[in-house]
């Protein structure tokens, strides 16, 4: 089988794992830069070209999407599937997931408990947002934030209002999020791979820090879902429409809570977390699709 791997990048962990076990089950892996892909459409002949030669014969793709470059990754992602090519993650799947606004909205219209959220379109009147979701401390997002960046935890009212207003300002599009402080500034990431999970890490923000990427210094252990915390990944994961995600949850009072369903989830952290073969079982979902 003939894998394409979009990733700008092929030193990274995930891209390398991946390569590392799609050839172990014998197949050929490409290394794709999407950014550097021309789309050429045209009438019933959809192309692909990468390197001044035409992408043929691919069988599968697996998107590895900056959040940066959604707009042209997906465009690649959805012409592979214009050309009846497997992906991994769809292209509408991918867009829907990169949109926290639209996601959030979709988890909830499922049923899914979420932090309280409120987004406004430059309102003035941030008493109402902070009273909304609890009052302070409250959580501030930017919408096109990633990886723990662009995100503040606002600990007084004073503060809440300074961020919101100076947001507002500059006209970046923020949401405010209920701060569940039951959790302690740990958070859930549940990888699920064609409908399953097949590993779960608790990450736990470094000493002062609420923010519980491991990007900005947090650590991760291997936790046992509770049932409920493995049914609402689940039902995340399924209304998103995503074969691969990577689930965030809170531990709440009230149950589980939805964060975020992020479409191209690192492997780095669950792999040293589990002990679990991630790569390989995404390698494995591709066969049972594409076979």
């Amino acid at each position: 089988m003939k894998i394409v791997v979009l990733s700008r990048n092929p030193n990274l962990y995930s891209t390398k794992r991946l390569v590392e076990a799609g050839k172990k089950r014998n197949h050929e892996i490409l290394v794709v830069d999407h950014t550097k892909c021309d789309i050429i459409i045209e009438r019933k002949k959809p192309a692909i070209r990468y390197k001044h030669e035409l992408l043929l014969d691919v069988d599968a793709v697996i998107p590895r999407i900056g959040a940066s470059v959604t707009f042209f990754g997906t465009a690649v992602v959805r012409q592979f599937e214009m050309m009846k090519v497997f992906t991994a993650v769809e292209s509408q799947s991918l867009m829907r997931s990169r949109d926290k606004l639209r996601s959030l909205q979709v988890l909830s219209r499922a049923g899914l408990g979420l932090p309280k959220t409120v987004f406004t379109n430059y309102s003035k009147n941030v008493e109402d947002v902070i009273s909304s979701v609890g009052g302070a401390p409250l959580v501030i997002k930017l919408l096109e934030g990633t990886q723990g960046l662009g995100v503040v935890l606002a600990e007084t009212h004073t503060a809440a209002t300074s961020v919101l207003e100076a947001f507002n300002g500059l006209q970046a599009r923020v949401i405010a999020q209920e701060y569940i402080k039951e959790a302690k500034g740990a958070d859930i990431r549940v990888f699920i791979v064609d409908g399953e999970v097949v590993g779960a890490m608790k990450r736990q923000g470094k000493e002062g820090e609420f923010r519980s990427n491991l990007h900005r210094g947090g650590s991760a252990e291997i936790v046992e879902l509770s049932i409920d915390e493995k049914n609402a990944a689940l039902k995340a994961a399924r209304v998103m429409g995503l074969g691969v995600a990577g689930v965030d949850l809170l531990q709440s009072a009230r149950g589980p809570l939805i964060l975020e369903v992020n479409s191209s989830p690192g492997l780095e952290g669950i792999e040293a977390a589990t002990g679990v073969d991630v790569a390989s079982k995404i390698i494995h979902y591709i066969e049972r699709e594409v076979d």
